[in-house]
């Protein structure tokens, strides 16, 4: 069994995406013992970039202090690689093989992650070229997590 920690910023807030975590949570639990870290956002009313680093740099201290000391780290990043479903299959079942069974990404708040989170990573991962809400992609990591265990048990991807 994978162990696989996610760590985001900030509760979900719309309904139907709970749902979809909740969904896709129960469907990897015969692969995955999955914990979900869910850090308190920090909040700004400004727009100022100086304002949204200040946001980042408080969020990354959190960030920094929950990420377990023997797991791989994957932090989602729109800089990050791109993988089709299947060659990010590939590199679940990869990890999953050598580099242990402990993984943990991580999902920053509404502005992104600090450099420093994303120094402590050993692949920033980016999920499309377009840009989505930090709660969205947390449905849709899941799902993607579900396939790749489909992928490589063989497995009939149930929709």
């Amino acid at each position: 069994h994978m162990r696989i920690q996610i760590i985001q910023v900030g509760k979900t807030k719309h309904q139907f995406i709970t749902a979809a975590e909740q969904e896709y949570s129960k469907r990897l639990s015969p692969w995955a013992d999955l914990k979900i870290i869910t850090l308190k956002e920090s909040s700004t009313d400004s727009t100022s970039e100086h304002a949204r680093q200040k946001t980042k740099s408080a969020e990354a201290a959190k960030i920094l202090e929950v990420i377990p000391k023997d797991s791989f780290v994957i932090a989602l990043d729109e800089t990050g690689k791109q993988f089709t479903s299947v060659e990010f299959a590939e590199k679940i079942n990869h990890l999953k093989d050598f580099q242990g069974a402990n993984l943990t990404f991580i999902i920053g708040g509404p502005f992104g992650l600090a450099e420093e989170v994303k120094k402590q990573a050993s692949l920033l991962l980016s999920f499309s070229k377009f840009t989505f809400t930090h709660e969205m992609i947390r449905a849709l990591l899941l799902e993607q997590l579900y396939r790749a265990f489909t992928i490589i048990s063989n497995k009939t991807y149930h929709y």
